[in-house]
């Protein structure tokens, strides 16, 4: 019922101008991030671990502008999930656009990292092509459907949970369906090995790299910037990767993390820190958290 109730009054704030929302999330930041004492603690971790040059005061600092951008990345939603596509589409400017189109009709993987705005990005993709991913589901059924719900409503978009595995990914793929993919949380080492983050080992899936060697895919990394204030979003498509895959799993998969480290660097506030990044640990190694 609480859930559901939730959902109403998200879907009331999809009503309001884009700069209300944009003030909603914030202050919404602002209220949560003395009530979230863990997800603080988590965050404070992982960025003395990434950022090590930093002084507490500077991460506490960082960590107070990431809740304000995670909430807003949360309020913002309401407009992808019940705006309409025009709305969608005024709110982000596109950048090396001709990377996207280039990839049209062959497998190709979109490499999306956990920066706040992804979402507004995947949606921007939703409405220019069919894709394939993947989901994991909520602890709420009614979530897990919402969620599949409002990731699908532009075109036709194919969700596949981790429980499926790979065998639908593939298949997509090889129709010409690019694969929204972001890599870059701890799943465990089953599928990934521990590769340096920020020079800390981390418990990284090298799939992209296998993926891609048994597709033929071309990788295409898509970042989405939240711009300030009411100003919406940059998405941006760089170029596909040359030489890659390289036939070394370990290599591929080491430079997947250098070139996302790059782009923390250029918005570290906009990177989703609250998320356990070093939970899995090398065997004998004491835990972060």
């Amino acid at each position: 019922m609480l859930a559901r109730l939730g959902v109403f009054i998200f879907w009331l704030i999809h009503f309001l101008p884009f700069r209300a929302i944009v003030s909603i999330g914030n202050g919404l930041g602002v209220l949560l991030y003395p009530l979230s004492a863990e997800r603080r603690r988590v965050g404070m971790i992982n960025l003395r671990l990434c950022f090590p040059e930093m002084s507490d005061i500077e991460r506490e600092r960082l960590v107070r502008a990431h809740f304000k951008m995670f909430c807003r990345g949360l309020i913002e939603r309401s407009i992808l999930w019940w705006g309409s596509a025009e709305r969608i589409c005024s709110l982000i400017r596109v950048e090396g656009v001709e990377h996207f189109d280039a990839i049209q009709g062959q497998p190709s993987i979109l490499l999306t990292p956990h920066f706040v705005g992804m979402d507004a990005g995947g949606q921007w993709i939703a409405q220019h092509t069919d894709t394939v991913c993947m989901y994991a589901n909520q602890k709420n059924m009614y979530l897990t459907e919402l969620l599949l719900k409002k990731r699908a409503r532009f075109r036709q978009q194919h969700l596949y949970s981790r429980q499926q595995g790979l065998r639908p990914i593939l298949k997509g793929m090889r129709k010409g369906m690019p694969f929204i993919y972001p890599p870059d949380q701890d799943q465990g080492i089953k599928d990934g090995a521990f590769i340096p983050f920020f020079g800390v080992p981390a418990a990284t899936m090298t799939s992209v790299s296998r993926i891609a060697q048994m597709t033929g895919a071309k990788v295409v990394p898509s970042i989405t910037r939240v711009l300030p204030g009411s100003e919406g979003y940059v998405l941006t498509f760089y170029p596909a990767w040359d030489n890659f895959p390289s036939g070394d799993d370990i290599a591929d998969t080491r430079r997947m993390n250098a070139f996302i480290e790059d782009r923390i660097r250029e918005m570290p506030e906009q990177y989703f820190w609250l998320h356990k990044r070093f939970k899995t640990r090398p065997e004998g190694e004491e835990r972060f958290y």
